[in-house]
């Protein structure tokens, strides 16, 4: 056991934090109050660096922006390539591996060897690489780097280990697949066509072996030119030149004609009896007009041929629309005799391709389904029925149906809420699916041992939400709410729709979600919170509405008004809001000087509605526009069910809402949180009378935030705000702060009484003059700064650099914060001279950065309900709200709440600050809790019941709750608990009641923290940080020793620090792309056993075997001579290729290597094993076959010595 030991005597290297708890030491001369020595913590930490490991562990969602589709009939798997590099491999539900190629050059084509376990990836850097399939995760045997020439198209036929490239000069080479590398033998372009074509034949386009020969390969080049080359006698059978460029070529089974589809949307079919001309020409989609002439249309990207022995033979190909109709839907025509059938798509088609029954292309195909790869969805459409449905796919293709905005994970819920969430939204799936079985069933996959009950939640920006079943690393929908629904949908011409001036009023920030309780909370970017609980039973509701105004400081008012000395709320009945609106006001309201005020940003619905099972809205509270300024976004939120009560902040102040009771219990700016104990000496400027430029400094958005850093800004879906620069229809020249007035010490619920004699109120502010600071304005809404759409090259020096990259990424989360370790030198602190200097940095910084500086505000950033004590002399736990700020500041506010079921729904709710206030450098981020031996302490809640369940008259409901108190579980410990507070650049712990800081590290000095997190792993607590640098961190609790520092994902884009979530477990995840969410692992345990828990790719089937063609076909149309590739290509016929043409490169070495080695040989074992049997099974048969013919010639022998005897002494005239 280790024994952790920390006295705080004020001497120490690391300044432990300071307790500010009465007037004296709000003084610029004050002094840190001697802190009390702690009692000896003993802990026992078993975390080591041993069990950390960071890895990835699987990908889900819709590969971003495909390029490449590929599809292997016998192992029924399927392989997509991305531009990004990344390839995804398909099969069962399950199974399910990405792979990505470390140049990050997209993938031109992807090539299955059939029934080996391997792939073959063309890629724009004009590199081939073969992938071995054999293990869970694939990896890299060899690849092929081309000097000279630029790869266009590839092919390899079935059951060959020659792989014919073509590439865009026109010439086409041949690769041992096996050895990787390049055969001497090459088709010129310039043999290929005649000697009198003057022009250059392009690029080549297509390659394929022709079905009745093997030996004859059919060259398409891009302008219409088509070879037949005898690859035995070296030279063309054919060539075919034609008007039109050439897209693809598709050939009949029988080898005797094909089809080549062209740029002016016409189909082609050629017979190689005659090749001067094609035997039949149409424009499936052109229409001839009344002038005769045919319509011009679109090109035709591709098409397939394919024959069926019971029917008609199928033409489906992509494109080949007529111009004249334009806005008209990418589309995939399937002609099936005279039938043609046009399925509209609601994206481009990247790629598609054909499922046939046989791997052999010289056998009727038999399709059965055709994958269409679209831009940003993956469809398969069945063609055994008439009406053509599509199978429902069981991937989750569709994370980013609208852009992801927000992530939360949960790891090991409870295991009665994944059932019960499927069970309600299996309701409203969709119907009209194929009734057929998903018919890409390659690979196995096996529930490992290492599972346990794990939910996704995701925000959108069109306001859905979407619960995911994330157990046993896949992904499954559970249940999709929409959140939109709450609201009334703004009529034209109102003036309210006026104000709509963003796409997305609905998007979602962030979400608060207990899954004990199962109450939920959504944040809106319009300034809203909803919250839902959860019913098995559909009923009629009435929503109630809170409005709450939130940004009421009056020191900056150029033109004074009559409520302008009035308290927090602007009516003398604030403190106790009515039911449904606050605010009785009608959209238009404005002041006198034109601006809208006291209106929120969106119009609740004011009638009874019908809802649904499943999440259903029981309160909103909005935001309020003040005097023309529109609301500021919420940053931070907590709800705790067991205290029946929410609270939010942003950058103007605090709000604590009571949601049974339906009241607000606190409205308070940031300010007013510290009353007498406040930490800063704010600095007094005389207000501004003109802030239009610094609002159209905050309107031109994040490109101009920074004008010396380097910005890259990438919209996917839909594009951020263009925050232009012309003036909005917004006044912007009254600004307003939190307010400096004073409040009350304790807010209470409209049934309470005036303040009773005993109970503490807040010491009134500092009569001095105060900082007022305002923050640039905002606009009403802002297209949802979707995870999905920015990516941003930050810079990356440690001075001016940090300054800006973190203004961006304040800018992104709709609220510019002030951090304390930016605080501008002339601020004076009052703690001691030695924390003043560890929290306090020099450097210099761009004017503009400094100008931000100047103009902002101390938000809220993290708030925590839970059990601790709200001040040192409390000898039992109460009720209290941790609040973070961003100016490094973590204030603790207990709370009163009446334990009695009747009185908690009658009584009011006592909240009074209690001076505690405890400094960090850098916004907090996170509050965690632990007892005494190091166990993590969970937050209270209430047991779900059904609110609408039936009543039982003899068991009345009675709310059910669940604590977890510090002194409940360590009585032979003593009393109290730590509190782990971090910030974007430290943690410390402290030690309660005492508030004594009992260890301190700085995480880091370069970058900052994104998201810190106390988590469980390995039956133990860390604290896990992402920082801004990339780095991956856990440091052991309490102690704060450093268990691991990972480099692994530098912050390239925006997405990935809006969307980064840690949970239990050692797992985390982020939106790698707009349309993956990567999940990762930082725990060994988890990294031990997750090639139990990866699917299998290959799985050893034999070989379908060929049909036999008849004495007939074979006689006179079959195949007649054998061909020997071998032969041809090897290095004994065909020579040596240039070394200067291509250069081979070896796969991953070292353990990777063996174990793909490992893993080929146990591939190989299990095919010898299955041949094996086999041969046992045959060798069987023949022994029984060659037992029946001795037997059967035994008899003969017999039966024609009898007949010899007989006839033996006969004459021949006797016969």
């Amino acid at each position: 056991m280790k024994k952790f030991r920390k006295v705080l005597d004020g001497l120490t290297t690391s300044s432990p934090g300071v307790t500010i708890g009465s007037p004296s030491c709000g003084s610029a001369a004050g002094t840190p109050t001697a802190a009390p020595t702690p009692r000896e913590i003993d802990v026992q930490e078993t975390l080591v660096s041993e069990n950390f490991q960071l890895c990835k562990t699987v990908r889900h969602g819709f590969p971003y922006q495909p390029t490449a589709l590929a599809f292997d009939p016998v192992q029924k798997i399927l392989a997509i390539g991305s531009r990004t590099g990344g390839v995804r491999i398909l099969g069962r539900p399950g199974v399910d591996c990405y792979c990505q190629h470390e140049s990050g050059a997209a993938v031109l084509q992807l090539q299955f060897l059939i029934n080996e376990g391997a792939l073959v990836t063309a890629c724009a850097d004009d590199t081939l690489h073969l992938w071995n399939l054999r293990q869970r995760r694939p990896a890299i045997l060899h690849s092929l780097k081309f000097n000279r020439e630029r790869i266009t198209f590839c092919h390899l036929p079935f059951q060959s280990k020659w792989l014919y490239v073509g590439t865009e000069r026109g010439n086409t080479h041949i690769v041992n697949i096996e050895s990787f590398i390049l055969s001497g033998y090459v088709i010129m372009w310039n043999k290929a066509i005649e000697l009198s074509t003057k022009t250059h034949p392009g690029p080549v386009v297509h390659l394929s072996d022709s079905p009745k020969d093997e030996g004859k390969l059919l060259i398409g080049f891009e302008s219409g030119t088509v070879v037949q080359w005898d690859l035995r006698v070296k030279k063309a059978d054919f060539r075919i030149y034609y008007d039109e460029a050439i897209h693809s070529v598709s050939w009949h089974h029988e080898g005797k004609q094909f089809m080549c589809s062209h740029s002016d949307g016409s189909l082609t079919m050629w017979n190689l009896r005659n090749t001067t001309k094609p035997f039949q020409v149409t424009f499936p989609h052109g229409k001839i007009q009344k002038d005769g002439r045919k319509e011009s249309c679109k090109p035709i990207l591709k098409v397939e041929y394919k024959t069926s022995r019971n029917s008609e033979p199928f033409v489906i190909f992509s494109g080949g629309l007529s111009y004249d109709k334009a806005g008209r839907r990418p589309t995939l025509t399937i002609m099936h005799g005279k039938a043609i059938t046009v399925l509209e798509m609601d994206y481009p088609i990247v790629e598609f391709m054909v499922l046939c029954e046989t791997p052999y292309n010289n056998e009727v195909q038999e399709p059965y389904a055709v994958v269409v790869l679209l831009e940003k969805d993956l469809i398969v459409v069945d063609l055994t029925q008439s009406n053509f449905p599509v199978f429902e796919n069981p991937y989750p293709m569709d994370v980013h149906e609208s852009p992801v905005t927000c992530t939360a994970y949960f790891a090991d819920c409870p295991p009665d809420i994944i059932p019960i969430l499927y069970s309600i939204g299996a309701k409203h799936k969709k119907t009209g699916y194929s009734q057929k079985e998903w018919p890409i069933t390659g690979g196995t996959w096996t529930l490992g041992s290492h599972t346990y009950p794990e939910i996704i939640i995701t925000g959108h920006a069109d306001g859905s939400i979407k619960f995911w079943d994330a157990s046993a690393i896949t992904l499954q929908m559970l249940y999709k709410l929409k959140t939109s629904k709450v609201f009334e949908k703004p009529k034209p011409g109102e003036g309210r729709a006026a104000d709509l001036v963003e796409e997305d009023p609905f998007a979602v920030q962030m979400v608060s979600w207990c899954p004990q309780s199962r109450i939920f909370c959504v944040v809106g970017i319009s300034a809203h919170i909803i919250l839902y609980r959860f019913s098995k039973y559909d009923a009629n509701t009435q929503i109630v509405s809170l409005e709450v105004r939130l940004q009421c400081e009056a020191e900056d008012v150029i033109s004074p008004s009559e409520n302008e000395n009035n308290p927090c709320f602007s009516e003398p009945s604030s403190h106790s809001p009515q039911l449904h609106h606050q605010h009785p006001v009608s959209p238009g309201n404005r002041t006198p000087e034109g601006s809208k005020d006291s209106v929120p940003c969106l119009k609740v619905k004011d009638r009874v509605v019908r809802v649904p099972p499943g999440y259903q809205s029981e309160l909103v509270i909005q935001l309020l526009w003040v005097d023309g300024e529109p609301p500021q976004q919420i940053t931070s939120l907590d709800i705790n069910s067991a205290y029946g009560l929410l609270a939010f902040g942003n950058c103007n102040g605090l709000a604590v809402v009571d949601y049974l009771q339906k009241t607000i219990l606190l409205c308070m700016s940031t300010l007013d949180l510290y009353g007498a104990s406040d930490p800063y000496q704010r600095l007094t400027r005389s207000p501004r009378r003109n802030r239009q430029s610094t609002s159209e400094f905050c309107m031109r958005g994040l490109s101009n935030f920074y004008s010396d850093s380097k910005k890259r800004i990438r919209t996917s879906y839909q594009s951020l705000t263009e925050l232009t620069d012309n003036q909005q229809s917004i006044d912007m020249e009254r600004s307003k702060s939190p307010t400096s007035d004073h409040v009350n010490g304790h807010c209470t619920s409209p049934t309470s009484q005036p303040c009773s004699a005993g109970k503490p109120r807040i010491p009134m502010g500092p009569e001095g003059p105060r900082l007022t600071r305002r923050g640039p304005g905002r606009p009403p809404f802002r297209k949802a700064q979707s995870a999905a759409c920015m990516e941003i090259s930050l810079p990356v020096s440690h001075t001016e650099g940090h300054a800006s990259r973190r203004a961006m990424l304040q800018q992104l989360h709709g609220v510019t914060m002030y951090s304390h370790d930016e605080h501008h030198s002339a601020a004076s602190y009052c703690w001691s001279e030695r924390e003043s200097r560890e929290n306090s940095f020099s450097r210099s910084r761009s004017s503009s950065v400094s100008s931000i500086d100047r103009d902002t505000k101390e938000a809220i950033t993290t708030l925590q309900f839970g059990e601790s004590y709200g001040r040192k002399s409390d000898a039992l736990p109460t009720p209290c709200l941790w609040v973070g700020t961003s100016l490094g500041v973590a204030l603790l506010i207990p709370m009163s709440i009446p334990t009695d079921q009747e009185e908690r729904m009658e009584e009011p709710v006592t909240i009074g600050p209690s001076g505690a206030v405890q400094m960090l450098k850098g916004s907090v981020l996170r509050f965690g809790f632990l007892d005494c031996m190091g166990g993590i302490i969970q937050s209270p809640y209430e047991v779900w019941k059904d609110p609408n369940a039936p009543e039982d008259p003899d068991r009345p409901r009675r709310r059910k709750l669940v604590h977890f108190s510090p002194s409940s579980s360590q009585d032979a410990y003593g009393e109290g608990h730590l509190a782990v507070v971090c910030s974007e650049r430290q943690a410390k712990i402290f030690l309660m009641p005492s508030q004594s800081c009992l260890y301190v590290h700085n995480i880091t000095e370069s970058s900052f923290v994104l998201r810190a997190d106390v988590v469980s792993v390995s039956n133990s607590v860390c604290l896990a940080c992402f920082c801004a640098n990339g780095h991956v961190m856990t440091l052991s609790l309490p102690s704060l020793r450093p268990l691991m520092d990972v480099n692994y994902l530098p912050l390239t884009d925006m997405r990935i620090a809006r969307t980064f979530c840690f949970t239990n477990g050692g797992q985390a995840l982020y939106l790698s792309s707009p349309t993956e969410i990567q999940r990762i692992t930082y725990s060994q345990e988890m990294c031990d056993n997750l090639q139990e828990m990866l699917g299998e790719l290959f799985t050893p089937i034999e070989t379908p075997e060929a049909q036999n063609r008849g004495f007939l076909k074979g006689f006179f149309g079959g195949n007649a001579q054998t061909f020997d590739r071998e032969e041809l290509f090897g290095e004994a016929a065909a020579g040596k290729a240039s070394r200067s043409l291509a250069q081979h490169i070896p796969g991953q070495g070292g353990m990777e290597g063996m174990k793909v080695a490992a893993s080929g040989v146990v591939g190989d074992l299990a095919r010898a094993r299955i041949a094996l049997d086999e041969r046992g099974q045959r060798l069987g048969e023949l022994e029984e076959r060659t037992a029946l013919m001795m037997t059967s010639a035994e008899t003969f022998s017999k039966h024609a010595h009898e007949l010899m005897l007989k006839c033996k002494d006969k004459k021949w005239y006797q016969f």
